[in-house]
């Protein structure tokens, strides 16, 4: 992928610490689905981890990859809620990796991978990729034509990884409408430059055919006011906190993640952004 390990250090390492005082209790720290409106953050989190899960096919039997597994969520989740014997994850922040092992859950094994890399001996029934894909293009790639080649080698990769009949179960952040003022664009610019170094979110056309001719697309939904909600919670729990981080982690990071939340809610509020979950079935043929 694009973001390299040290970029990787910039956006997920900051310190665990910091991350736990406005996350959710399981440190998810993608879009959680709000299917009624009526659930809290931890339910919609669950939710989220649930309809991958089903998109993925998976059962207890089933050796699950998860590309990009942050601090380990939706293995977890997998593991003790859905009693699946074996998952695997690879991340390269080592503060998450660190955070996972502390676990001690002995059905899961991680190890700190670039997933460009990942040449395991075997093959897995179930992958699963939660927002990691807007780490394989970066802006200046983008602007170069690259983006569909980038993403369908990330597919390619997926692809090789599966056993026939299997499936990946993804979830991206999207690029949509683009900002007409200045203050909005330097916003953009900063929340991808300081916070997602190397970073740049899809399109979702540029998804859709990236996935060919790997992947058919069976189930396909997108949760722009999920995302809304996700960002407000996270940003209303760092503001919260606001006080012991500029003690314990100084006022810069404080004043950096509260401008990138609140980018974050403007852009899903103004359709700048939005959020997809695909069940991509492996192409056979």
């Amino acid at each position: 992928m694009t973001s390299k390990h040290q970029d990787i250090e910039v956006s997920y390492s900051v310190s665990n610490d910091f991350f736990k005082l406005w996350l959710d209790k399981n440190m998810h720290y993608t879009s959680a689905s709000y299917l009624t409106g009526d659930e809290d953050l931890v339910q919609a989190q669950e939710q989220k981890a649930a309809i991958l899960h089903d998109y993925g096919e998976i059962t207890p039997d089933s050796l699950v990859l998860d590309i990009g597994c942050g601090w380990g969520s939706f293995l977890e989740y997998i593991v003790t809620r859905r009693g699946v014997k074996e998952a695997h994850g690879v991340t390269l922040s080592t503060q998450q990796l660190a955070w996972i092992h502390d676990k001690h859950l002995p059905q899961i094994k991680t190890w700190l991978q670039d997933f460009n890399t990942w040449e395991p001996d075997w093959l897995y029934d179930a992958i699963v990729s939660i927002e990691m894909v807007d780490h394989i293009c970066s802006p200046a790639q983008a602007r170069q034509g690259k983006a569909v080649s980038l993403y369908r080698d990330y597919f390619r990769r997926a692809h090789k990884l599966l056993k026939p009949g299997g499936v990946f179960a993804c979830q991206a952040i999207l690029s949509d409408r683009v900002p007409r003022n200045r203050k909005d664009l330097e916003d953009l610019a900063f929340t991808a430059d300081i916070i997602f170094p190397g970073g740049r979110n899809p399109r979702l056309e540029e998804l859709i055919m990236a996935v060919r001719p790997y992947f058919e697309i069976e189930e396909l939904r997108t949760q722009r006011a999920s995302y809304r909600r996700t960002t407000k919670l996270w940003w209303d729990g760092l503001k919260a906190h606001q006080a012991q981080i500029r003690e314990t982690f100084g006022d810069q990071l404080y004043e950096d993640y509260d401008r990138y939340l609140g980018t974050c809610v403007r852009c899903f509020d103004q359709h700048w952004s939005s959020d997809v979950q695909l069940k991509l079935r492996r192409c056979d043929i």
